[in-house]
């Protein structure tokens, strides 16, 4: 508490030269005025032990920034006050509180140390004014001032009120009204660095007309807050307040101002009116909250994605049938069915316009260009591209979104996604259908149901948006290597074009338009003067890689180039050509071998033809008789259909066992063991069904099966040969190994239009409708 000294400052006797420092930190001391102040650092105690062994005299110095804990003469103004110690008491839980009274202005000449304590030369600064009427004026009218601030509000002790109107010395007029104005530490400052009293009591009546001023509107403000909100709530009566002294001060809330943003850009969004009318519907609840509520954060995350949904902008299609098939010869070898289904649907769309994009599903084992397909026909048609992997999916949420509900919800990865994109009508490829999972969280599967379905995706809902979006426009296309895993109904809504594998000649030519100049270029090579022969490419095709695709092919290919990089690196010359030997020089040994080329024929043992993931394959099935009771063992990791596969052979055999002149107690005496080899890989399917029958059959009549001829297709217990699926990728695998014959159901005929012309001409065919057929011509 202040208050003012009885005693006359200009009665006090001379004050000393020098004077130990106390600084202060956030207020400055005048003259005439007493006041307690608390001290709890040692050192400052210890200034104050020292002055009251003195003269009870220190010179109190206001810091230039208050958070310095230790000052600095560099820290102190140079204008402080003499102030006299009446009074010192020791606190009971440390430090010390003291009662001073500012005797007179003083100027710091120089700071000094004594020790560890901060002294100070000084002078006083003496006041002389001369009574006129401009400093009479002047001094009734900062009293007057002075009781309007405090009928207006401004709260000040009785004993002050008393004295105001007794004092007509304008120097302490000014010290006592500066002492209780709400002035900052650097006005407190010029008014006591002001020596002249006349200067002094201007400066304050600018101060304090200032404070009537922001006491008036204050005043204005808390009446017109008070007749808008009458009894409401002190928080919201607080907020108000703030609003009309930003108002009032010309400063616009930031949180209206973002409120008007909004509404602007809800009304630029292009949303559908009911989208529209849902979204001002929360704008306006968020007007109403508190922007330090979580529920603020959660709502403009909300309206955020509304806005920010590309809900009418769209790319323009680039229906220029010549230029998209370029694009697409450019990028892929071959895949003229896929080729052929993008130009008829650009050709459509170009004469009708309004076509729901179509859900292509491209399936074929990997490697063989399913994905980047995907980017050639967004860039022949000049759309954005968005590709999202499905695999190992378990969250329906992914695909629909969290409900609002929840903490940290979030729209799902189809709205997440198109939002990124900026458009509503990208190329958006969904791979690895046939991996998706499921478990107590959902099933993605059945979540895609709507998306991939363009008589429901117009007003695709998501969960979180809780508002129909338009999907129809979005051109989606799924990847998978087999279908089985697909549900039915999923399937049922995807358009399925079949990616087989390539032959050689075909890597061949992909390795040399594609392949090379990409790995050529990859890895620095590309105007070095390398190049692959064509004897290298197909002792890589054939000795390094055994696959339907091109991964590994291209990874082998990018190994060389790797190699020679780095002896151009190391100095040790250019490889221009890649040669044979120089592919055996950079990769090693031969890792793959023909079969069939190095087996012999064997009675027991039968060559099929199988279908995986990764394309076609060649299994041998091996059959053998032992000593026992109609026993059959069935090894290999097989699977339910492949046994069944399995005993139908068995039974079939048994039957007939007149014909193929096999003795009537054969079955009695002994057991057969059938073997598929790569027993750690399962196996299953009943394509395997002629190829065990061929097996049992050429071990129960002794002769040996012809090891370059295989077979495909299921049996049934009358002998009859059905159709199977895979069949180029199984005419392919054969090819690979060595087969120069392959047997294949008679139904499967039409599907040799699939297989080039040229291996047509190479190997040849047998079709053929029963078992017996397939017996004559497998066995010698």
């Amino acid at each position: 508490m202040v208050r003012l000294s009885n005693s006359n400052p200009s009665n006090i006797s001379e004050i000393p030269g020098e004077l130990f420092v106390l600084p202060t930190k956030d207020y400055v001391i005048f003259p005439a005025m007493v006041l307690p102040i608390f001290f709890t650092r040692e050192d400052a105690i210890e200034v104050v032990n020292k002055a009251l062994l003195g003269d009870h005299m220190v010179v109190m110095v206001a810091q230039k920034e208050p958070s310095v804990e230790t000052p600095s003469p560099d820290d102190l103004y140079m204008v402080g006050t003499a102030t006299k110690i009446i009074q010192m008491v020791k606190l009971p839980e440390g430090g010390v509180k003291i009662l001073v009274e500012g005797i007179a202005r003083v100027k710091i000449v120089e700071y000094f140390r004594e020790g560890t304590h901060l002294k100070a030369k000084v002078e006083e600064m003496r006041e002389f004014y001369e009574r006129t009427i401009i400093v009479d004026a002047l001094v009734q009218s900062v009293i007057a001032l002075f009781k309007v601030a405090l009928a207006i509000g401004r709260p000040l002790p009785v004993d002050v009120l008393k004295l105001i109107d007794k004092i007509e010395n304008p120097a302490r007029l000014s010290d006592l009204i500066a002492a209780y104005l709400a002035l900052k530490l650097e006005e407190q400052q010029e008014i006591l660095e002001t020596v002249d009293p006349l200067e002094r009591i201007k400066k304050v009546f600018i101060f304090l007309s200032r404070e009537v001023q922001m006491l008036q509107i204050r005043g204005k403000i808390q009446t017109d807050v008070a007749k808008e909100m009458g009894k409401s709530q002190k928080e919201y009566l607080l907020r108000q307040q703030m609003k009309a002294i930003q108002k009032e001060l010309g400063e616009e809330d930031s949180h209206i101002a973002e409120t008007n943003e909004l509404r602007e850009k809800i009304k630029a969004a292009g949303m559908l009116p009911n989208v529209e009318e849902i979204a001002n519907k929360e704008l306006s609840r968020l007007e109403k909250m508190n922007p330090a509520s979580a529920e603020y954060t959660v709502s403009l995350t909300y309206l955020d994605y509304l806005i920010t949904l590309p809900w009418t902008k769209k790319t323009e299609d680039n229906l220029d049938i010549n230029r998209a098939e370029q694009i697409l010869n450019e990028d892929h070898y071959d895949l003229e069915k896929v080729k052929d289904r993008i130009l008829e649907y650009l050709a459509v769309r170009k004469i009708k316009e309004g076509v729901k994009g179509p859900i292509l599903c491209f399936v074929g084992p990997p490697g063989v260009g399913k994905t980047s397909l995907g980017k050639s026909i967004a860039r022949a048609m000049d759309r954005k591209f968005i590709r999202m992997s499905l695999g190992g999916m378990r969250d329906e949420a992914e695909i629909r979104g969290h409900r609002r509900t929840y903490v940290g919800a979030l729209p799902g990865r189809i709205i997440q996604e198109i939002r990124r994109c900026g458009y509503n009508n990208p190329v958006f490829m969904l791979d690895e259908v046939d991996k998706i999972g499921m478990d107590f969280r959902g099933d993605p599967a059945a979540a895609l149901l709507e998306v991939l379905d363009p008589e429901q995706n117009f007003s695709f809902r998501d969960h979180y948006l809780d508002v129909s979006f338009d999907l129809s426009k979005v051109m989606f296309i799924t990847t998978a290597n087999i279908l089985d895993p697909v549900p039915p109904a999923l399937k049922d809504r995807m358009e399925v074009i079949y990616l087989s594998g390539y032959t050689e000649e075909e890597k061949e030519k992909i390795a040399f338009q594609f392949l090379i100049p990409k790995q050529t270029e990859e890895n620095g090579l590309k105007d070095k003067g390398v190049n692959f022969t064509e004897e290298a490419v197909r002792k890589i095709i054939r000795e390094y890689t055994k696959e339907a695709g091109l991964r590994n092919l291209e990874r082998e290919i990018a190994s060389i180039c790797r190699k020679i990089a780095r002896n151009m690196a190391q100095g040790k010359g250019v490889c221009c050509d890649v040669t044979p030997e120089i592919v055996e020089e950079f990769l090693g040994p031969r890792k793959f071998f023909v079969e069939i080329a190095e087996e012999t024929d064997t009675i027991g043992v039968a060559t099929g033809l199988a279908w995986t993931e990764a394309g076609g394959d060649i299994i041998f099935v091996e059959a053998t008789k032992m000593k026992g009771r109609r026993g059959l063992t069935l090894t290999g990791s097989l699977g339910e259909v492949m046994k069944e596969s399995a005993q139908a052979a068995m039974s079939y055999m048994r039957t007939h066992a007149k014909e193929y002149e096999i003795s009537e107690d054969f079955f009695n005496r002994f057991d057969i063991h059938i073997h598929v080899p790569a027993g750690a890989i399962p196996k299953d399917g009943p394509s395997a069904g002629v190829t065990m029958a061929t097996a049992i059959a050429s071990l129960l009549t002794g002769r040996p099966a012809k090891r370059d001829v295989a077979m495909t297709g299921e049996i049934t217990l009358s002998g009859r040969v059905l159709p199977i699926g895979g069949v180029k990728e199984k005419v392919l695998a054969a090819r690979r190994a060595g087969v120069k014959t392959v047997i294949l159901p008679k139904r499967n005929e039409v599907n040799m239009e699939d297989v080039p012309d040229y291996v047509r001409k190479e190997m040849k065919f047998i079709f053929v409708k029963t078992i017996d057929e397939v017996i004559k011509l497998a066995l010698k």
